[in-house]
């Protein structure tokens, strides 16, 4: 490249060859900042790098000198994140569910473009993730984007929901029917995004797993469901739920030991009103949608807890429990024929 070539863009080079190659144990000093320069096609001396370090540290860069025998080193100072705080966001990139292997891979890339050249060493991190199954569609950025500017231009989405099949096959739910909702709240569980609308047809509010929706666009007719969103709250929905499953909401009466208290508070908050009774034990009704991952919790508790209204839920308990003996009775049976 000939010499003088990038001459206006000096000012630049300079900022970028100190952050890409400085920090605060790695220096430069100007003889090698003039040679860094002249390798982009960029004349230099030292007199006119004083005066550019002088017009960058107006500019914001925080350049700072030290000096060191005979010679006086530079490197940037201040960045806009710490190595820290990078290592923070490296570390719940790759851990989290939603993330694909491969976009992972671009954005821990792009993080390091924050920190020089030497510190971008110490963000190839590894996370040790104790079961964690990274999904396998890349679409899920553009859908949640897709899925914030419907809410903000106060529009429905359409798109298709699929599940996997045994064969690992993407196959689509109710034959490839479209979906028509009003989206109104993203929310993050269990690392996986689900996006909260309103479903016109049902007239009912329910959520979606944003990494199995396809062909997701936004349309042009406005949003439904205001008024049951008027005093919907992210909190409030996620504690009826569980494991993300839908059931019909009921206000649900738990009886349980008095030791279960802060399992039932660590569950459903601390504004469930505690009954006392008697010595050992308390009572209290909380609002959930009752589905089996519901009785497979209170099950999960052993004697500690029990649903004691309405009938039809502990109806429902009841059921479960003899399908549950009945199944392990039949293994019983079978091995004994073996």
């Amino acid at each position: 490249m000939a010499r003088g070539a990038n001459q206006k863009l000096k000012m630049l080079y300079i900022a970028k060859i100190l952050y890409e190659e400085t920090d605060d144990e790695n220096y430069i000093t100007v003889n090698d900042l003039i040679s860094r320069l002249n390798s982009y096609g960029i004349n230099a001396d030292r007199k006119t790098l004083y005066s550019d370090f002088k017009e960058l540290e107006k500019f914001g860069l925080d350049i700072i000198p030290e000096r060191i025998s005979r010679n006086t080193y530079y490197h940037i100072g201040g960045r806009t994140f710490e190595l820290p705080e990078l290592k923070l966001l490296v570390d719940s990139v790759q851990s989290a569910k939603f993330i694909t292997d491969k976009k992972s891979e671009e954005l821990i890339k792009k993080i390091e473009k924050l920190v020089s050249k030497y510190q971008a060493g110490q963000l190839q991190r590894q996370v040790m993730l104790a079961g964690r199954v990274k999904t396998m569609n890349e679409s899920i950025y553009y859908n949640i984007d897709i899925i914030h500017q419907s809410i903000n231009e106060d529009r429905q989405i359409k798109f298709q929901y699929f599940r996997w099949n045994i064969d690992k096959e993407m196959e689509l739910r109710h034959d490839g029917k479209w979906y028509v909702i009003s989206p109104w709240a993203l929310m993050l569980d269990d690392d996986n995004y689900y996006m909260v609308g309103y479903d016109a047809e049902d007239d009912k509010i329910k959520h979606y797993r944003v990494d199995k929706m396809l062909k997701l666009a936004e349309t042009e007719e406005a949003r439904q469901g205001r008024e049951s969103f008027g005093e919907f709250t992210i909190p409030d929905y996620k504690n009826s739920l569980f494991g993300m499953f839908s059931g019909e909401v009921e206000n649900v009466t738990l009886r349980a030991e008095n030791k279960m208290a802060g399992v039932l508070i660590d569950r459903f908050g601390r504004d469930i009103v505690i009954k006392k009774d008697g010595d050992d034990h308390f009572t209290t009704t909380v609002s959930v949608a009752v589905s089996d991952q519901f009785l497979g919790w209170i099950f999960g508790l052993g004697g500690g807890v029990q649903i004691v209204s309405p009938d039809s839920v502990v109806d429902k308990m009841k059921e479960q429990i003899r399908l549950q003996a009945e199944a392990y009775s039949l293994c019983t049976d079978q091995a004994a024929d073996r």
